[in-house]
């Protein structure tokens, strides 16, 4: 098999019979694309590589694709499996769909904005989603100044403008909540205050917020700890949205962490 690699080889002859350990050490040598392909084969290889997510293969595959920080610190804290830490990382913030006044840091995860004058900033991830419940935690890591909105967006969105704006939420491209001021924010209008009720708590810098897009009821509600905070957009389109935020800060940073399908309850 001098072509295809180590699943050609083995799907060539009669790979498929081979011991599920075996299979393991052959598939923790693959990419993430090759295995894709690799679950699809039959049902044993599915459930070699999807029975347990903190087998050799993904431990393998999050070595070699997280950075060390990621997975030396509490970033990924609440992502339980190695399977998990591989999907958050392909779920997070793109450094090639943001403003050119970011950089995302080597950790994988973390946006910083740099000190530039008048200038708000944003990024997207890198996946967007058109249907399905996902869930992605985000975090402040330094000052708020004076906007600093997380939310959603699509590709249409403008990542960057000139002032201290509330960039997500300034048209019909985006939706936003401004954690200074606690307003929602789309199409360049207040959506009334969030969360609904009296003296809700300002933010706290270093406070993983809890982001929930429910694409089948087209809903887009928040958690802060354990905490259900409600809805907060609702009649969201059938387009591809993308987890996003948009701050003000000069050296501000932001971590976002993909979770995956949220648990009910």
């Amino acid at each position: 098999s001098s072509s295809g690699g180590p699943a050609a080889a083995a799907a060539g002859g009669p790979g498929w019979r081979l011991p599920g350990r075996v299979l393991e050490l052959v598939f923790s040598y693959l990419e993430l694309r090759e295995l894709r392909s690799c679950a699809l084969v039959c049902k044993l290889w599915h459930r070699v590589l999807h029975g347990d997510e903190n087998s050799e293969v993904w431990r393998s595959l999050a070595a070699r694709c997280l950075a060390e920080e990621a997975l030396r610190t509490d970033i990924l804290c609440n992502v339980p499996t190695y399977k998990g830490k591989v999907r958050a990382f392909h779920h997070a913030f793109s450094t090639n769909d943001c403003s050119r006044n970011v950089y995302i840091k080597k950790n994988g995860f973390t946006l910083h904005r740099n000190p530039i004058a008048q200038s708000t900033d944003g990024a997207r991830t890198k996946i967007g989603f058109s249907e399905g419940r996902h869930a992605w935690e985000v975090w402040w890591e330094g000052p708020l100044g004076t906007v600093a909105v997380i939310g959603i967006a699509t590709k249409r969105a403008a990542m960057q403008c000139q002032g201290y704006v509330a960039l997500l939420g300034s048209d019909d491209q985006s939706w936003g909540w401004n954690l200074v001021d606690n307003n929602l924010l789309h199409n360049g209008e207040v959506n009334g205050s969030f969360p609904q009720c009296n003296n809700a708590p300002k933010y706290q810098i270093g406070e993983r917020i809890r982001v929930i897009l429910d694409m089948e009821d087209k809903t887009l509600a928040f958690e802060r700890g354990y905490e259900f905070l409600g809805v907060a957009f609702r009649g969201l389109p059938k387009v591809c949205l993308y987890p996003a935020v948009s701050a003000v800060y000069g050296n501000t940073e932001v971590t976002l962490v993909y979770l995956g399908k949220p648990l009910d309850g």
